[in-house]
């Protein structure tokens, strides 16, 4: 059921407690979501978005307890990605010709998912719609995180739906910034941010700057994803703008991947090189055979320089940092170092090959790296030792 947000707008969406997998299998999730829609009720009736597909029927029930379909007046699709728009097809079904509000990117996606001629209305960065006491004001935001985007905001009541920006995957039935925990809530905000938008940094700073040029007071801000924003709602929007100025903290994070364990030998001595260098700097290790891609992504994010490791296996890297790689070289990571390492037996292409990892994902590589033979002895651990203590000053 939905709850009340204020005298006109009531939260009529979905928690999602049994969620572990966003994107397909793309972005792990370790405390659910939610899928926030919202019901203004003025003088005119309008939807702002629905729920992902599998919580379709139930999401039309629950809304006809809330209201009459009939007296929906308009719909706002802020985003046409499923986990918006999925209980479209069960929603136009018992009301077809209710206008649908979108950018033109919007019609596009929406149609190209459900290839339904619905009765679309675009809109533009700038465009009202009157709903009575209040207007809805759209602004398009392209690129945060796909083409189709758009914020809306409701004067009067001073509230910005901000759909994919702002959010969390983060499921709590208590639904507000100042009553959930602080700690949890900036962790999921911050893994949100590194792993979907990261890459598209400088567009946040850009409309974030666009947006405070209109200056407009917010009260709050209701995303389409996890906790609503409404004590000092602006602190996420501050620190968005941290996060997309190339963010970094005193973190130096090793990645790596073992078959036989010198790998793993080789990134424990690396480590004590560093903590010897610098005793304040924060070292974090991480096998990606075992530890979730995407809060291996969300530490890299927070690192000022890293280290890839990986043996040398059929003349190539193991898989899992094969695919850390990978995504890392999507995200766009920018102000960052690293260099890579690991062990061999005969060919050792791997220092070769994490290197130039390094260099297609855009850090800077301080170095050509490590690599030892076989399982390394104690003369091979001092040299990593060593090599830890010289990456610290390379920084």
């Amino acid at each position: 059921m939905g709850f009340t947000i204020n005298d006109k707008v009531t939260w009529v969406g979905k928690i999602d407690w049994e969620l572990r997998n966003f994107h397909g299998y793309e972005y792990s999730v370790d405390r659910g979501s939610s899928y926030n829609s919202y019901l203004i009720r003025d003088e005119k009736t309008v939807l702002i978005d629905t729920v992902w597909k599998p919580f379709a029927k139930e999401f039309v029930e629950n809304l006809k307890k809330e209201v009459d379909l009939n007296e929906i007046d308009y719909i706002v699709m802020n985003h046409g990605e499923i986990d918006h728009s999925g209980a479209l097809p069960e929603l136009m079904q018992e009301i077809p010709d209710t206008p649908i509000y979108c950018t033109a990117n919007g019609i596009k996606s929406i149609k190209g998912h459900f290839h339904e001629d619905w009765n679309f209305i675009p809109v533009k960065t700038g465009d009202t719609l009157n709903i009575g006491q209040n207007d809805l004001v759209f602004v398009e935001a392209r690129m945060l995180h796909w083409p189709d985007s758009m914020f809306t905001y409701m004067t009067n009541d001073n509230i910005l739906f901000s759909n994919d920006a702002f959010g969390q995957h983060y499921a709590s039935e208590y639904m507000y910034n100042d009553l959930v925990d602080p700690d949890e809530l900036y962790s999921e905000a911050m893994k949100y941010y590194a792993n979907i938008l990261n890459p598209f940094s400088r567009l946040v700073t850009r409309k974030i700057e666009e947006v405070v040029k209109l200056d407009i007071p917010i009260d709050m801000i209701c995303p389409s994803h996890g906790i609503i924003w409404r004590k000092d709602p602006l602190q996420i929007v501050e620190q968005y703008m941290k996060w997309a100025q190339d963010y970094q903290e005193d973190q130096i994070t090793i990645i790596y991947d073992t078959m036989w364990d010198g790998t793993r030998r080789m990134a424990e001595a690396l480590a004590e090189g560093i903590k010897e260098a610098d005793d304040r700097v924060n070292i974090k290790l991480f096998n990606t055979s075992k530890t979730d891609k995407n809060n291996v992504i969300t530490e890299i994010f927070k690192s000022k320089a890293v280290l890839l490791g990986s043996p040398t296996v059929n003349g190539s890297i193991l898989t899992s940092m094969a695919a850390i790689a990978d995504l890392a070289s999507g995200l766009k990571f920018k102000n960052k170092k690293g260099a890579a390492f690991g062990t061999y037996g005969w060919s050792g292409e791997s220092i070769k090959i994490l290197t130039q990892h390094l260099e297609d994902a855009g850090f800077e590589v301080v170095n050509q790296g490590i690599r030892e033979l076989w399982n390394p002895d104690e003369s091979a651990l001092d040299r990593c030792r060593e090599f830890g203590r010289k990456f610290v000053q390379e920084l």
